[in-house]
């Protein structure tokens, strides 16, 4: 595990762009599973703004780690947060584009997206293999959209499942574990002063972390695991 920590969200970004691209140097396609959420709409918006011809856009193919179970123009949706501030933006290839049909049968499309990973995504030990899996982490210590009442769906043998919001009930649809742990890179961004309780519980104890926080259990067997964190979401930490 590697903790990169950034004073700016512009440092963070500038960061994971120099990562992914490294990662994408040698290789003629990268699968990545993008997150929902106020980071990586940054992010995107970098992206749009400032590497439009310093990343090769039609060798990038993007999927999602979650999405919520609303229609695809719903302000809620990942997939349309994405599409306004990246992809409409760079004229992303619609055949590059593998997203979570939210509005669907939250069940039947967990199914529908796992046969979409498998007929996609390289297999390795009878598993998909994403190249990069990007993850946020809620305050409460969920990511992808696995919640801490529902951590055994982290575990699940399918490599798709339905999550549901603690609060709202919203339905999601959400990777698990055994697909997330099998990427050849993962990154956890990460920030915001509340998420820094968490931050500091998963990144200084986390085996007792992982009994309670899906974002603890965020292993790769790769062990290419790297946190990106802003100076407040790291401000807990013991050693910076």
């Amino acid at each position: 595990m590697e903790i990169r920590i950034f004073d700016t969200q512009p440092q963070l970004n500038h960061a994971f762009t120099d990562w992914l691209k490294e990662i994408a140097r040698n290789k003629d396609c990268v699968n990545i599973a993008l997150s929902g959420g106020s980071t990586p709409k940054s992010l995107f918006d970098d992206w749009s703004m400032n590497h439009r011809d310093d990343i090769d856009w039609d060798r990038i193919r993007f999927f999602w780690g979650d999405e919520r179970c609303v229609p695809p123009d719903n302000e809620q949706s990942n997939y349309r947060m994405t599409r306004e501030h990246l992809f409409d933006k760079l004229s992303i290839p619609e055949n590059h584009i593998f997203r979570i049909h939210g509005e669907d049968d939250p069940d039947a499309e967990a199914q529908h997206y796992a046969e979409v990973l498998r007929n996609e995504l390289p297999i390795v030990a009878g598993v998909p293999v994403f190249d990069v899996v990007m993850l946020g982490m809620g305050d409460d210590g969920h990511t992808a959209s696995i919640f801490p009442d529902q951590l055994s769906l982290w575990n699940s043998d399918q490599l798709c499942v339905v999550g549901t919001h603690p609060q709202s009930g919203q339905k999601r649809v959400s990777l698990t574990g055994k697909i997330i742990n099998h990427a050849r890179y993962v990154a956890l961004l990460v920030t915001g002063e509340n998420k820094a309780e968490k931050v500091v519980e998963i990144i200084e104890n986390p085996q007792e972390a992982a009994k309670k926080y899906p974002a603890a259990q965020v292993q790769p067997e790769s062990g290419n695991l790297v946190w990106f964190l802003d100076r407040t979401a790291a401000q807990k930490l013991t050693k910076q």
